[in-house]
């Protein structure tokens, strides 16, 4: 391994020789310096892994060095090393971004622990990270494999997500591909597991074996909220998976403190004319179209979001039904910039309300985008690059902008999303009538034909509490990575579609969702 060379910069270097040679054992190359304008002129002209600075040297300073230093190389990180501990000297060198903060006097083991925490830390995290997981291998191969409840599938799907994240920090590619087969056989058992049980939960809904879905999110989870007293923002993030959230839950805390952390089930299809629709009227596809027939619009009928056009009328009838028909509150959907800026504009009408829902609709035309648009794709090739192009918009949305606006008011935030996606590569033959669903997640129509023994097939759509087409539709949900194409025209479909982000099926990233809330710090 090549070796870290550091320049150290003391007017009284010489009594640094004991540390420095301590150092050089420990195998560090080190160049001594006993000035600030020969440290700056130095990190200029050569290339230096690490730089020490004491804060207080004649002629140029420690903290005037340090300012030349990030001026010429802003990435190079700096150790501060001072005999003071005044506050506005730390936090001259904090806001500069240094590396470390040290009190003199300084014992060699110190210097050492910084080293590490600064230029090896990310190999050691990576390096426990990969014998963690090694080690729990097979404990979550176990579990995979037990029998397990929809609640214990959402915790170990939560562990799984933190694996992921924590695996592809540490840059251990085999490990990774070793996670990816594991969670791939993860999702194969949940797949089966949700075909067999999904009816039983719509048929059973006060078992106790039976999870929080869209339909009742509302009743069970958001209404005890506003209970309390104190006015809540909700906002919906469409289309937003469990792992992005665990990313974007970093960038919030930063504002918030999590009061709360649980996942629910989206229903089926897990898509946004179904799931999200579910969620604000608090009822089941089928109960909507009955009771509201003018405000349901079959799959086929405009775009995706077109189906969503009544969530507010929705929302207000389930408030209705729960004794909070007089509850001041506001809805507003942003599908757009503008729309985003206006709703940071808003926000001190919005403060009057006891419920303010907001529903966000940008990580899901990222996913539209993705599979339509080259350059989105290769942007966000893989699950990590997914989340990491969530978390870019996420750090420059409006969305934000908003969100830290209202940490300064005494009001609870909760955060949720109706469905995930997952990223497909099985490509599946169907055949069906010409007014079967375009969705390559599930179809619903008249004489659905297939080959594939996992597909889950809805032959009653009343079971699943979902509308008909005509009184002799089905539906055929995709499991695990599969997605669907007509025979016509296959090759190009299956270029155009593997390997893309999709929703409206079975999987644990589409159905095992968010719904946190935080409080302002």
């Amino acid at each position: 391994m090549q070796k870290i060379h550091i320049i150290w910069a003391d007017d009284e270097i010489d009594l640094l020789k004991p540390h420095i040679a301590f150092l050089k054992a420990k195998g560090y190359e080190i160049t001594p310096i006993n000035n600030g304008y020969d440290a700056v002129e130095m990190v200029r002209e050569q290339q230096f892994d690490l730089v020490f600075l004491d804060e207080n040297m004649p002629g140029v300073t420690g903290l005037e060095a340090l300012q030349q230093i990030k001026a010429l190389k802003p990435n190079l990180p700096v150790v501060m090393i001072s005999k003071s501990e005044e506050e506005r000297i730390m936090e001259e060198a904090i806001g500069a971004q240094i590396a470390d903060y040290l009190i003199k006097p300084v014992n060699p083991n110190q210097i050492w622990l910084s080293i590490k925490k600064i230029v090896d830390s990310r190999r050691l995290i990576g390096e426990k990270t990969t014998s963690d997981y090694q080690q729990e291998f097979s404990s979550i191969g176990i579990t995979v494999g037990e029998n397990l409840n929809a609640a214990q599938w959402a915790e170990l799907y939560d562990k799984l997500c933190a694996w992921e994240i924590k695996l592809h920090n540490s840059d251990d590619n085999g490990m990774q591909e070793i996670f990816k087969m594991q969670k791939h056989e993860a999702n194969r058992q949940f797949s089966r597991f949700v075909s067999k049980n999904y009816l039983s939960w719509l048929k059973n809904p006060a078992d106790s074996l039976t999870p929080v879905m869209s339909h009742n999110i509302v009743q069970q989870k958001l209404l005890p909220q506003l209970s309390e007293g104190e006015p809540v923002f909700l906002v919906v993030i469409d289309n937003l998976r469990l792992d992005q959230f665990k990313i974007l839950q970093t960038v919030l805390e930063q504002y918030y403190r999590l009061q709360q952390a649980e996942t629910y089930y989206a229903i089926l299809p897990t898509c946004t004319e179904f799931a999200r629709n579910a969620l604000f009227a608090g009822l089941m596809p089928s109960e909507i179209k009955r009771r509201y027939q003018d405000k349901w619009t079959e799959e086929d009928g405009g775009d995706e979001h077109s189906r969503n056009n009544h969530e507010d009328f929705l929302l207000q009838e389930q408030l209705k039904r729960f004794g909070k028909s007089q509850l001041p509150h506001s809805y507003t959907k942003v599908t757009n910039l503008s729309g985003g800026k206006q709703l940071v504009k808003n926000v001190k009408n919005m403060l009057k309300n006891d419920l303010n829902v907001i529903v966000y609709n940008f990580v899901d035309l990222l996913s539209h985008a993705r599979t339509e648009m080259r350059v989105i794709k290769e942007l966000a090739e893989d699950e990590a690059a997914y989340r990491s192009i969530t978390k870019s918009w996420f750090e420059n949305s409006p969305l934000l902008d908003f969100l830290k606006t209202i940490a300064t008011h005494k009001i609870k935030l909760v955060i949720t999303t109706d469905h995930g996606s997952v990223r497909v590569h099985d490509p599946v033959r169907i055949v069906g009538d010409r007014e079967t669903t375009t969705n390559l997640r599930f179809k619903s129509g008249k004489n659905l034909s297939h080959s594939h023994k996992s597909i889950f097939e809805i032959t009653n759509p009343e079971d699943a509490m979902l509308p008909k087409h005509n009184v002799s539709s089905t539906y055929a949900i995709a499991t695990h990575d599969t997605f669907f194409v007509y025979p016509n025209n296959y090759n190009q479909y299956v270029h155009l579609y593997e390997n893309t982000f999709q929703h409206g099926g079975i999987s644990l990233e589409e159905m095992i969702i968010p719904y946190a809330v935080f409080l302002p710090k």
